[in-house]
């Protein structure tokens, strides 16, 4: 095993006037050694192309991750969904990027737009080999994985936009490939790649978008460690303890929480340094320990962090709250959505007696709701999450 790691994130939007999306993609982790990722895309728009594409990434990505032959997978998705009679095209088309103990990548092809590999932020023509299963013309690659490769598959919604419009025959998959190249060095998450890439394709089709949009972006980057510190123990004997095994960690260490800094000052025997700029924010200032990455106020900020995260998982449309800006909550949520790949978080069980106070809407319970509700969310985003309760 090396220690290299799939960033895996995509974005769709609906063909304008259509609640679903034609378009699905599904993601299947088999342990540590195997990830399956299928793009699929329906005939059409809207209840019937949506059904179609998610019962053929089901499919696929249940069968694949089972450790079936790619031959019985696709025969399944074509015994199960034919060809359309009337437009004489396959009801649903894919392209299942499979990752192995993160050294290979396997694609394969029918039908959507051929995935792009940036290698060293520029195009990559990796090898095809053609196949014909079950009368379908498949494309199958196998590609050694290396440090900072990038996959980006989309379905044929991204080439299509601007037909009419900015381009007559549409957005060219060659200018599509320059496009990333120009943002693919500036070490955006692939949730950012991809977000990047349909909003460029939803200017193009002039904000009413002709077809649904999808795209999906693996990069594979080094696992990095992180260490979050949140709240004090409930027994104060233990926090030598908790402090030793926290600063042991590799990676970098954030610490969430007035208390918490307190006693990770005198652990250090190194000075608090509060901050008084509040960089243009409404939560609490950061502050400074000599030996730590990142100091910041606990509950506020935390819950801030929580929001972030989840609308990262859905349109990700605050990015530039969080990916902008310099206060607690937005630091954090750089370091763990955009670094991070495995989160050490230690949870400090002590009840804070401001927290008591009637008047204020803190309670010991929504602390604890709030790590919990994080760590859900890290580990939606593909991130090793491991918790330490105190």
């Amino acid at each position: 095993m090396n220690d290299l790691c799939a960033d895996i994130g995509y974005k769709s939007i609906n063909h304008y006037g259509e609640q679903l999306c034609g378009d699905h993609v599904d993601i299947i982790e088999q342990g540590d050694n195997s990830t399956v990722v299928v793009l699929a895309d329906g005939l059409g728009s809207g209840v019937k192309a949506s059904i179609l594409s998610t019962l053929t990434s089901k499919i696929i990505s249940t069968m694949m991750a089972a450790g079936m032959p790619l031959e019985e997978c696709v025969s399944a998705v074509a015994a199960t969904l034919p060809v359309s009679s009337e437009h004489g095209v396959a009801y649903s088309t894919f392209t299942i990027i499979h990752l192995l103990n993160n050294q290979t990548a396997e694609l394969i092809q029918y039908d959507n737009p051929h995935v792009i590999l940036l290698r060293d932020g520029v195009n990559y023509d990796y090898p095809k080999t053609e196949m014909n299963i079950g009368g379908k013309q498949i494309f199958k690659s196998s590609i050694p994985l290396r440090e900072n490769d990038a996959f980006i598959a989309m379905s044929d919604g991204c080439p299509h936009a601007g037909i009419g419009i900015e381009y007559n025959f549409g957005w060219a998959i060659e200018d599509i490939t320059s496009f990333m190249e120009t943002i693919i060095l500036a070490g955006y998450t692939a949730k950012t790649l991809s977000t990047m890439l349909v909003e460029e394709c939803y200017k193009l089709y002039g904000g009413e978008p002709k077809d649904d949009v999808t795209s999906c972006v693996v990069r594979i980057r080094k696992r990095e460690p992180m260490n979050l510190l949140f709240g004090p123990p409930s027994n104060r004997d233990d926090c030598d303890r908790m402090m030793s095994l926290f600063f042991s960690k590799e990676g970098k260490h954030i610490i969430c929480g007035g208390t918490t800094s307190t006693i990770a000052s005198q652990f250090l025997r190194k000075p608090l340094k509060p901050s008084l700029n509040f960089e243009g924010s409404d939560l609490p200032p950061t502050a400074e320990i000599e030996g730590v990455d990142l100091v910041t106020e606990g509950v506020i900020t935390i819950a801030r962090v929580l929001e972030y995260a989840k609308d990262y998982l859905k349109d990700n449309d605050r990015y530039e709250d969080w990916g902008m800006k310099r206060d607690g909550a937005a630091l954090i949520s750089r370091f763990l959505f955009e670094e991070a790949t495995d989160i050490n978080f230690f949870v400090g069980r002590a009840i804070n007696p401001a927290h008591q106070n009637p008047d204020l809407p803190i309670t010991f319970s929504i602390k604890m709701s709030l790590a919990e509700e994080l760590v859900e969310c890290l580990r939606q985003m593909g991130k090793r999450v491991k918790v330490s309760y105190f």
